[in-house]
């Protein structure tokens, strides 16, 4: 059996957002108010990415050259994102928690070596779920606070390294942490060229104004007091919710891809059973295809499958709020299938046509006139037995693989949390060439099961080339 790899820290610190020079200095102390796209998310497990990037060099190279940039360019971007370097707290004398930052906040920094494949764990190929684990920072959790973000720098001694990233869900959605890291990775490749803190593009400048988040039904203050009730009364507590209790030695993670040519074939496929013409958009086609190898590999009992996915909402706002607002703003749309009829031959096209079914809900839905029911959706779906719920995370329009700190871009990006959430994660492929990338974490039969039935339902779209 071979030896399991080690990893070792090197290095914890606390990186400080670095005060203007031209200004008295940074913020002694502010706030930011979570709204109530925020507040549905106070007790989620963190999410957590990873990005490898290769470094075939010496570790003196890494700690003499590569580390001091990223430590300094964190810094000059956490100028920007002052509230990341702070706490959510829900004090006695506050209704709704809050994020709170003081002179002398940070974000915390690990800095470890491992000895583990590095290029097995930026492949495609399967790897045990822990590997992935130990990459991502452990965010600090307490009933009374919670930090908004930490990071760690893993080195893998001349191939490359990763950079891990946990984020607290209530203080932001996958867009708002996905502009956190192009921004870092923005002033790491731009650090000789100015020394300036403003020097930052417009596009990757957050707005963290709360006041064009409107709220006139006070969604976030029933939010607020579902979680009060929940281990209450008035439990204040930050602690989250363990969603996946399965043992992390049991747990396979694995990364498919969906080819242009196969998201073609799936879109024709697909037009020629429907009776009407309809959008086939890239996004429906890749979760009909993965939600039914999903229904199959595990062959759920359960009488009905729900899946549910996050849709921003940042332009379906009336009025729209600008595509740089900085915290969570999305949505939940829900598909719902019989499990005997996913089950079976024409699973894939049961799948599509209730995904197509809950885009056009959401097109002639107002998003604050369904908002109220997200809290109590998710007590109907997550507690009766009726339901097997599956879930998406991450999304092709982050591009995540555009995030160059200057040695390159990424070999690979994953959602390593997917093993809490059970939420498969798809981002746009590595190879830039418009295919779908998908993560999952199941059990090693189940994984095996749905790489067969993955294969086999592209397979049977041959013909339809």
């Amino acid at each position: 059996m071979a030896k399991p790899a080690s990893l070792k820290v090197v290095e914890v610190c606390r990186v400080a957002p670095t005060p203007e020079t031209t200004t008295s200095d940074a913020a002694s102390e502010t706030s930011l108010p979570l709204t109530f796209f925020d507040l549905l998310w106070v007790r989620f497990p963190p999410v957590e990415r990873l990005f490898f990037y290769e470094f075939p060099h010496p570790p003196s190279s890494f700690f003499d050259s590569l580390l001091p940039k990223l430590k300094n360019s964190l810094s000059r971007t956490l100028h920007h994102f002052l509230p990341l370097a702070g706490n959510v707290i829900w004090p006695p004398h506050s209704s709704k928690p809050f994020i709170h930052y003081v002179s002398g906040d940070g974000v915390s920094l690990t800095i470890a070596e491992s000895d583990a494949d590095f290029n097995h764990l930026s492949g495609s190929d399967f790897s045990e779920a822990e590997e992935s684990r130990r990459l991502v920072p452990h965010l600090v959790v307490s009933d009374e606070k919670a930090a908004v973000m930490s990071l760690q720098i893993t080195l893998f001694p001349n191939s490359g390294f990763s950079v891990g990233i946990a984020t607290h869900h209530a203080t932001m959605d996958g867009k708002s942490s996905t502009l956190f890291m192009k921004s870092w990775a923005y002033v790491c490749s731009n650090l000789e060229e100015s020394s300036s803190l403003s020097s930052i593009p417009a596009n990757l400048k957050p707005s963290f104004d709360r006041s064009v988040m409107i709220d006139p039904s006070v969604i976030a203050d029933r939010f607020a007091n579902f979680w009060l009730k929940q281990g209450g009364p008035d439990n204040r507590s930050l602690i989250s919710w363990d969603l996946n209790k399965t043992d992390q030695g049991e747990l396979i993670r694995g990364t498919f891809e969906l080819l242009p040519s196969n998201i073609q074939k799936l879109k024709k496929s697909a037009e020629s059973k429907l009776n009407k013409k309809v959008h086939l958009s890239t996004f429906a086609v890749t979760c009909a295809h993965v939600w039914n190898c999903l229904v199959k590999a595990e062959q759920t009992k359960r009488e009905k499958v729900l899946f549910i996915f996050s849709v921003d909402c940042r332009s379906r706002l009336d009025p729209p709020i600008p595509s740089s607002y900085f915290g969570n703003c999305i949505g939940a749309a829900k598909a719902e299938a019989e499990t005997k009829n996913m089950l079976g031959d024409d699973g894939f096209m049961f799948a599509l046509e209730a995904i197509i079914e809950a885009l056009k809900r959401l097109e002639n839905e107002a998003i604050l006139s369904v908002a109220e029911t997200w809290i109590s959706d998710m007590e109907t779906f997550g507690l009766t037995e009726t339901y097997r719920t599956f879930s998406t995370a991450g999304s092709p329009r982050f591009e995540v693989y555009s995030n160059d700190f200057g040695w390159g871009r990424p070999k690979k990006v994953e959602i390593v949390s997917i093993d809490k959430t059970g939420a498969f994660a798809l981002s746009e492929s590595r190879n830039g060439d418009g295919g779908i990338e998908i993560g999952l974490v199941l059990k090693k039969s189940q994984m095996e099961d749905f790489s067969a039935l993955f294969v086999k339902g592209l397979s049977a779209l041959s013909s339809c080339s």
